[in-house]
């Protein structure tokens, strides 16, 4: 892999990355400041090693965390909960947000009723047949 953190084959869909040089590392990284803050806190809570640094690049800094491999799993269930923790909603006016959800959920029921409420196949071709 590449020793840059953004490259070409990296679509941001983890937060993570093997080590350029050292495979028996991952390394995590973290763009936001408080995220960084709160998996290095979980991280000395938990007892778990990990070397810390930092990367410029073009459009950002990013908080960089080594972890050895032994530990991916349990880090990976800190990661998960750092990102719960520090999470923001997508839609975040309320009012939008449960406007979209109603709107949403009145389209299912709609359709479910007119699935339900819909002629059976065979009669709707027997009326078919009947008119021509």
């Amino acid at each position: 892999m590449d020793s840059k953190v953004e490259n070409i084959v990296d679509l941001g869909l983890v937060n993570y990355v093997r080590h350029p040089s050292d495979p028996n590392y991952v390394v995590f990284r973290f763009a936001d400041p408080q995220r960084a803050k709160d998996f290095e806190q979980t991280l000395k809570d938990q007892k778990i090693w990990f070397e810390k640094g930092e990367e410029d690049t073009k459009k950002r800094t990013y908080a960089l965390f080594g972890i050895h491999k032994k530990h991916f799993d349990k880090v990976q269930r800190i990661n998960f909960e750092v990102e719960a923790r520090n999470r923001n909603f997508l839609i975040r006016n309320k009012v939008f947000r449960y406007t979209l959800l109603l709107i949403s959920i009145g389209a299912v029921v709609l359709a479910f009723v007119g699935y339900c409420t819909r002629p059976t196949l065979p009669e709707a071709l027997e009326r078919i047949e009947l008119n021509e």
